[in-house]
């Protein structure tokens, strides 16, 4: 099985700078601590680059986005897991304020942390045809942490923030668009090349300055992911 990856793309329809797509890997794509390492070198890579850049992320298996937290490795290493959940909540923060536009391409099944990675980004596209996002904590016996039901009403619409964690709704690419979850849907085909595209529009903006917008943006809800 495939981790993360990283390669640079040309938007079909032109645009200034670079896309990269970063993939998630080929399988569940769950978070756990080798991909994490391997996610943030990645991103390190991306926020190093020189001139107009955007981000991409994508599932390249035919099931998953992300199926969230590694909830096996959690199983076997029952005394790290708070500093786990602590490493996946930096990551959400960091791509929270990436100083380059960023767009979820959701391929497939995107559950609890691997929902919380798609709205980390500044846009997301869904699969119209195929997959949930979800968070099923409530149906798990699971809690949410402060800084991810922060998360949560900071980036969804209130009533639909609420519905999303109270009853753990499965949406489909559909009902994620009437919701506020996402903010389209396109055919398996065309995922990419739509993500592509919006995060291209948007290559121009990437720098510190960008990031700083963010940063502001979402100051409380970073506080409320990295200081717990």
């Amino acid at each position: 099985m495939a981790g993360p990856a990283l390669e640079r793309t040309a938007p079909a329809n032109g645009g200034d700078g670079t896309v990269y797509v970063l993939s998630l890997g080929d399988d569940e794509n769950a978070t756990g601590p080798s991909w994490l390492d391997e996610m943030n070198a990645l991103l390190d890579e991306v926020e190093a680059a020189d001139g107009p850049r955007g981000l991409v992320t994508v599932g390249r298996g035919p099931k998953h986005y992300s199926n969230g937290l590694d909830t096996a490795w959690m199983g076997d290493h029952p005394d790290e897991t708070a500093a786990y959940v602590m490493r996946v909540q930096a990551l959400l923060a960091r791509l929270l304020v990436f100083p380059a536009p960023t767009v979820a391409a959701v391929n497939g099944h995107a559950f609890g942390a691997g929902a919380f990675l798609t709205i980390a980004h500044d846009h997301a596209v869904m699969r119209e045809d195929r997959g949930f996002l979800c968070w099923p904590e409530v149906h798990l016996g699971m809690p949410f942490t402060v800084g991810l039901i922060t998360m949560v009403r900071d980036l969804l619409p209130t009533r639909t923030a609420h519905e999303a964690v109270v009853t753990g709704r499965r949406y489909d690419g559909g009902a994620a668009l009437a919701a506020g979850v996402v903010d389209g849907v396109a055919s398996v085909d065309e995922l990419l090349d739509v993500a592509v595209g919006i995060a291209a529009t948007h290559a121009t903006t990437a720098g510190s300055n960008l990031g700083g917008i963010k940063r502001s943006l979402h100051r409380g809800t970073l506080d409320a992911l990295l200081d717990e």
